[in-house]
């Protein structure tokens, strides 16, 4: 029964074709049917997503890859030093315990979750630590996806210009591209471009972290789907996809990234809202107030 559920409200989803409203419909079915940890979508995790940005990289070609990034990659790596570091002594000022402040910078740096999954065994933070911030960023993600195209269509951006914006701007890469698609597949193109540029920096993160702590690097994973998004560019370059297999691969893309991002909404728990403190949540803020304008700005006049 609950699979049939669960079916409906991803048929409505699909009827609605809009990325925001997708997680939103996912968290209304977890607050509803409360599925167990068992179900589906929470063992899939963010699979489907990822799926569904390997897809979106084979519309891509390796010249549009490089003309949307060349200009932009010094500013995304001065962004991702600046963003993390700016977090570490913020979280110091704030009295924030060094493992928190550390996830929460590595995860508004690079890319969210993932960051903050692939250096939590390196600094040995505690299980309840990396819940406290995954949560934070996954709220955070959730109000970017709903409000950024709101944002981005009262301002006027150009779907170039809200796609860099979204991908230097919100943490995991599932919501960068889910705000993108929700204001349009041109955005959604450029936003997978650049936060590459981002996700890249995991590599050094891992590497400097593990230096420093002196851990073997064996417990971190560089996430595969973005090598395989790599694969897809390279791929859509050597065959040159006609405009039919083109179409047919961004609606595969579009499918993908919308059941995606409705498992992750089925994945929100009430009771981990209880576990934040104020502290984490005001330092997350601070970081994101701070992003949000400095790449808005950064889009607009660069």
């Amino acid at each position: 029964m609950i699979y049939i559920i669960f079916s409906l409200f991803f048929a409505f989803v699909l009827f609605i074709g809009n990325a925001a409203a997708s997680i939103f419909v996912g968290i209304i079915f977890a607050l509803i049917i409360k599925p167990e940890q068992s179900f589906i979508s929470l063992k899939v995790g963010t699979t489907p997503l990822q799926i569904g940005i390997v897809i979106l990289g084979a519309t891509i070609s390796l010249p549009y890859a490089w003309s949307v990034s060349a200009n932009y990659l010094p500013w995304i790596s001065l962004f991702v030093l600046g963003s993390f570091f700016t977090g570490l002594v913020l979280g110091k000022i704030l009295g924030i315990h060094h493992r928190i402040a550390f996830l929460l910078s590595a995860g508004a740096a690079i890319c969210g979750g993932t960051a903050m999954a692939a250096v939590a065994p390196i600094i040995k933070a505690k299980p309840q630590e990396l819940l406290i911030a995954m949560t934070i960023v996954f709220l955070l993600n959730a109000l970017a996806i709903i409000f950024f195209p709101i944002i981005g269509g009262y301002l006027e951006m150009t779907n170039f210009q809200f796609g860099a914006w979204s991908a230097l701007a919100i943490h995991d890469t599932s919501s960068v591209i889910g705000s993108a698609l929700s204001y349009s597949n041109e955005s959604a193109q450029v936003a997978a471009t650049l936060k590459l540029g981002r996700t890249i920096w995991i590599i050094p993160l891992i590497l400097i972290t593990n230096w420093i702590i002196n851990r073997q690097a064996e417990t971190t994973k560089f996430p595969r789907f973005i090598l395989f998004f790599i694969l897809a560019i390279i791929l859509n370059t050597a065959l040159n996809f006609n405009d039919q297999v083109l179409d047919i691969l961004k609606i595969a893309s579009q499918l993908f990234l919308m059941l995606g991002l409705f498992c992750i909404g089925t994945q929100f728990k009430v009771q981990e809202l209880k576990s934040i403190s104020g502290k984490p949540l005001i330092l997350a803020l601070i970081l994101w107030i701070m992003v949000i304008p400095s790449a808005y700005w950064l889009v607009t006049y660069f």
